[in-house]
Formats: structure tokens, sequence, C-alpha cells
């Protein structure tokens, strides 16, 4: 990225926690509907591959459904970003209250937090996990999450100014066995750790079959869950026409290293029935299975699953 491009992009972004805000509600929402429709109608590379992600996930579509879907689909991500830059001028308490009708399972949270030993919510991007992260900081208190360190390093800052002045405690991503130390430190006091799940950023992961195809996952959440006794609690979040619904599945229980790999599978598994049921709001506009990428990453799976076996 050139240092032009760098600085429009933090320019854009910084516009938009300044602007959006100012607009009516109604109006917000109609610019951001259309500027969905455009990027689908314009079909970039992040829409194709969005497209080409869509159509794992719901393989008996036809070309015009997958078209619609996959309009929807952009239409959703408008919708994220829309509410991610009004957020910050919103009262997080209303929030929490309006996001709460749509929320199931809370008990399975509240079980874990009985329990003692914290909880790790591992979620995929899907809905809006800002909104989710508010309603978690209003219910329970701060939680622990991590962020990829962005570039230029100026938005990167101002991401992570946003998500803090949500109440969220962000660590980065490439912070090594500190942020690490952090996280298992977090749960030993009984607090909870939120981790984006569906696509790993290291290629490092577990590989793992993802709707019928191999791809790899993070093993964060397992390894957190299995090194601190914490729960491993799957959390999806989804649009509705009015609101948001969330769901919080019962423990994944991985109680030592060599069930790591069997979690974090059972992890995508609720994953693909929860996006399954709601594929419009999963805003995976990036590669994921391998069967997308270079060979190279083909190769160390391959390498990777005759270890296994």
């Amino acid at each position: 990225m050139s240092r032009v491009s760098d600085w429009l992009s933090d320019a854009g972004f910084g516009a938009g926690w300044r602007l959006v805000r100012l607009l009516p509600a109604g109006m917000a929402d109609s610019l951001f509907a259309a500027g969905g429709d455009i990027a689908a109608a314009r079909g970039g590379a992040g829409v194709a591959q969005l497209r080409a992600n869509l159509r794992r996930v719901v393989p008996q579509a036809g070309v015009r459904e997958l078209d619609e879907l996959t309009k929807k689909a952009m239409r959703s991500y408008a919708r994220y970003w829309q509410e991610a830059f009004r957020l910050p001028s919103l009262d997080p308490e209303r929030v929490a209250e309006r996001f709460e009708a749509g929320v199931e399972g809370k008990e399975n949270l509240d079980a874990a937090l009985r329990d003692g030993n914290g909880a790790v919510l591992a979620l995929p991007h899907s809905g809006n996990w800002d909104l989710a992260g508010v309603w978690v900081v209003q219910r329970y208190g701060t939680f622990t999450t991590v962020a990829e360190r962005l570039k230029p390093e100026s938005l990167y800052r101002r991401f992570l100014a946003y998500r803090e002045s949500l109440g969220f405690e962000v660590l980065p991503l490439d912070g090594g066995a500190r942020v690490l130390t952090s996280m298992k430190n977090r749960l030993r006091d009984n607090g909870i750790v939120c981790l984006l799940a569906d696509r790993d950023l290291t290629s490092g992961g577990q590989p793992v079959t993802f709707f019928g195809e191999r791809t790899r996952m993070p093993t964060g959440p397992a390894w957190l869950a299995a090194r601190t006794g914490a729960a491993l609690l799957p959390l999806t979040t989804w649009f509705t026409e009015d609101g948001w619904g969330l769901r919080i599945h019962p423990r994944i229980r991985v109680n030592d290293r060599e069930e790591i790999a069997s979690a974090t599978q059972l992890l995508a598994d609720v994953f693909a029935g929860d996006i399954a049921s709601h594929p419009a709001d999963w805003h995976m506009l990036q590669k994921l299975w391998l069967s997308d990428m270079d060979t190279e990453r083909g190769r160390d799976l391959d390498t990777a699953d005759a270890g296994d076996s």
C-alpha cells in the first residue's frame, strides 16, 4: 500500500466516524444500503471472493440466487460499517438493552462464569460483533480481545481508540507470548476473552473441514481453554430487520492439548450451522478455503494432515 493510499484509507475512516453520526438514522441507512448495492454491482475482487465463499455455504443456489445473496451480503456489510461509525455516539446502556432482545443462550455464559474459570467466546465475522461486544461490556464488564495490526499505523490506532472507547481491552495480534500471558491471566481472574475465529491470519492454524472443504482455523480459543480451564463457547451474531440476533452455544469441552484439534473442528461445525442459517450476514470477503489459495499453503496443509495421521 502506497503512502497516498495509506493516507486516503486513514482519512476515509476518520471521516466516517466524524460525519456518519451527524446524519439522521434513516438517511444513513439508505446511503449505506445504496453503497452496498453499488459495490455489489461493480463486482470488485472482494465481492467476487464473497460470492465464491457464499457458493460453498449455499451450494444449491443458481446464478441469479447467488447474485441476489451476494447483493444482500454487501448490504449487510455496509450496515455493519454504518453502525460502527454511529456506535461511539450512542448510549451504550440503551444499545445493550435493544441488543439483548435478540440474545439466546445467555445461560451458557452465566454458567461458565459461575464456575469461576472464565470464558472464551469464539465467533465468526458475522453480523455486528462490535455491538455484541457492547452488550458483553454492559452486562458482564470489560473483556479482552486481539486486533490485527492494520497499516498504516495511524489507522490501527484509530480502530484501537474506537474499540477501547466501547469498553474493550484490545491487545495486538502480533504481541506474541506477552499477549497470550495477558489473556491467560484475564481468564484465571474469571474474565472473558472474545476472539474472531473463522479465519486463520497466521498460516499456522488447525486444518478443519468447513462446508465440505479444507481450510485452517486459529487454535487460540481452544488452546486458551485447554491451558486455563475456561469454558469455550461458540458465539454467532446476525442482523434482523429491526435489530440483531446473537446465540451463545453450549460449552465445547477441551480438557488438554490433545483435544485442541477436535475442539477447533467442533467450532467450525457450529459456525457452519449458524452461517448457513444467516448466510447474507457472514462478511467474509477474503480467501478462506485452501483451494482458493496458493499451492504453497496447500502443500503445508497436506503436510499437516500427514503428521496428524
